[in-house]
């Protein structure tokens, strides 16, 4: 029997994406509304930074500040002042790109990929390393979404969700060059679209699927699906874990299209909803830059 997760707050995100628990707390990005948002674990209370343009992701940094995903480019946001710096912004020729989903590796690298929103792989996957360096890892990409890398650090997981596949490369995680990449998870016969995900204790996956209402617990080995998480929201987006022992997945999702119909079927679309899970998570890698 499947799994149902509980909303534990009616947020109403237009798109609710980039789950993050850090300090305590849980923090997840509204992407169309340019917010990174806080939800207290102590009192309930949300905080909201406005950012002023799309926020595809948004990561800790080591100095306290966030590393945000953006439509023009990455920039760190300092959380005391609301200020932006701007690291760098590799598709600032490309008219309607935006960067999507990031994550962190072991190292403290920034793993980002963009969109268009256009027909055709024309986006790429970058690494931004702690000295700001950004590198191209990979082109011919429709939409950058999820990531994950494995406890051992051997191997990276990766989402361009067109393709409808979990895709692994080898990864080496003192230079974090990757190769060798293969379909790990096939998601074709899966209600809806993979989107982000996270990775237990265990090595398995849990992917979001958009369209889907639900979260799926994946073997990365085998490629069988094995287990899923249902979610009162058609449009999930993303999960995380989190809570003192990491073993609560939370689940970002989307309002943005829905209909009357749906959201009569479906009142807290755009919300942020939890799970108990058997196996524990990991913590968050803070970008090691400054």
């Amino acid at each position: 029997m499947a799994k149902e997760a509980e909303l534990i707050l009616d947020s109403r995100n237009d798109l609710g994406e980039g789950p993050v628990w850090y300090g305590g707390d849980f923090w997840w990005v509204d992407i169309n509304a340019g917010t990174l948002n806080r939800l207290s674990s102590n009192t309930g209370a949300v905080t909201e930074w406005q950012v002023g343009e799309k926020v595809g992701a948004a990561v800790p940094a080591a100095d306290g500040r966030f590393v945000l995903a953006l439509t023009n480019g990455l920039a760190f946001l300092d959380l005391e002042t609301g200020v932006l710096k701007r690291i760098c912004d590799p598709e600032s020729d490309r008219p309607g790109a935006r960067f999507n989903d990031g994550k962190c590796d072991a190292a403290g690298r920034f793993w980002a990929g963009t969109l268009t929103g256009s027909a055709g792989g024309t986006s790429s996957l970058y690494r931004i390393d702690p000295d700001l360096t950004c590198t191209h890892m990979v082109g011919g990409i429709a939409c950058s979404n999820g990531l994950a890398w494995n406890e051992a650090g051997d191997t990276m997981y990766y989402i361009d969700s067109p393709t409808r596949t979990i895709d692994a490369f080898d990864f080496e995680l003192e230079s974090g060059a990757i190769h060798n990449r293969r379909v790990a998870v096939d998601c074709g016969d899966m209600a809806g679209v993979p989107d982000g995900m996270t990775i237990d204790c265990e090595g398995m996956l849990w992917v979001a699927f958009y369209g889907g209402a639900c979260v799926v617990r994946c073997d990365p080995v085998s490629g069988v699906a094995l287990e899923t998480v249902t979610v009162p929201s058609p449009k999930t987006t993303s999960c995380c874990f989190g809570g003192p022992d990491f073993n609560e997945l939370y689940i970002t999702s989307a309002g943005q299209g829905t209909s009357p119909e749906e959201r009569e079927q479906y009142p807290h679309a755009g919300g942020v909803f939890r799970v108990s899970c058997d196996v524990p998570g990991c913590p968050v890698v803070p970008f090691a830059g400054a």
